[in-house]
């Protein structure tokens, strides 16, 4: 399994200083919650991680693969999923069909296969199939296969999305603000998800404002203020620093 470490990284956006010398590492088995003030750089990190920003400084590593200059679709493949902030799904397309597009990074079909679809491409068809039922199935939501995206409630489509992730087979899943919106029975459900998908040996890391979320189910919390890493350790040891209540459990 991968063992995400990022060493002294460093984004910089002209003369904005987005994230400044920031070093952890994402342990096997382990959820751990990244969390901030807005504008903190707990994105431009999770956008680092995947291949999106490149880093001014610093080395972003995967077992023993530094994925500095990787694109997104190779760090997927190599084993590292994520949601998003905002809701990406393919709103016209079903549910099973969100989550067949996330085996494209296991795919050996081309398009002479697609088209003359010899048994090796039946195969692959079914394959994929199957992955997707059985994402949807693990997140709740395996007898709504053929409904429309877009036609889901709010909390649905979240959970879709990372269905949607856990479709692509990782061994490490970013998830950026899973309970954004969720009323207080969906962020419980959403809490017993996230803990099912660490025990089945898949690395959580998390970008969460809800303090019941983070602090009922992380192994660690990291937390980042003005692009610097000013504390990370246990829930309740972060809970208690003097800086992090000044800089956001405060506010």
């Amino acid at each position: 399994m991968g063992h995400l470490r990022l060493t002294d990284v460093c984004v910089r956006f002209g003369g904005l200083q987005a994230l400044a010398n920031v070093s952890f590492e994402l342990r096997p088995g382990e959820i751990m919650a990244l969390i901030g003030p807005n504008g903190a750089g707990k994105t431009t990190l999770f956008n680092v991680i995947t291949g999106v920003y490149r880093v001014s400084d610093g080395d972003v590593t995967y077992g023993d693969v530094s994925l500095i200059g990787l694109r997104p679709h190779r760090i997927l493949s190599l084993g590292i999923a994520r949601t998003f902030q905002n809701i990406r799904l393919f709103t016209a397309m079903t549910a099973l069909e969100n989550v067949m597009v996330a085996q494209h990074c296991r795919s050996r079909s081309g398009v002479f296969s697609a088209v003359l679809r010899p048994r090796s491409q039946r195969e692959e068809e079914r394959r994929i199939i199957d992955k997707a039922q059985a994402a949807l199935d693990f997140v709740g939501m395996g007898d709504m296969t053929d409904v429309v995206a877009r036609n889901l409630p709010y909390g649905l489509q979240r959970r879709l999305e990372i269905a949607r992730a856990l479709g692509s087979e990782p061994q490490t899943i970013l998830l950026d603000e899973p309970a954004a919106g969720l009323n207080p029975s969906e962020s419980r459900d959403l809490m017993e998800l996230i803990t099912r998908i660490a025990d089945s040996g898949i690395n959580v890391l998390m970008v969460e404002h809800d303090m019941k979320v983070v602090m009922g189910i992380s192994h660690r919390v990291a937390v980042l203020d003005h692009g610097v890493l000013i504390c990370q350790g246990r829930p309740d040891e972060v809970q208690c620093d003097p800086k992090v209540i000044e800089a956001y459990l405060g506010q």
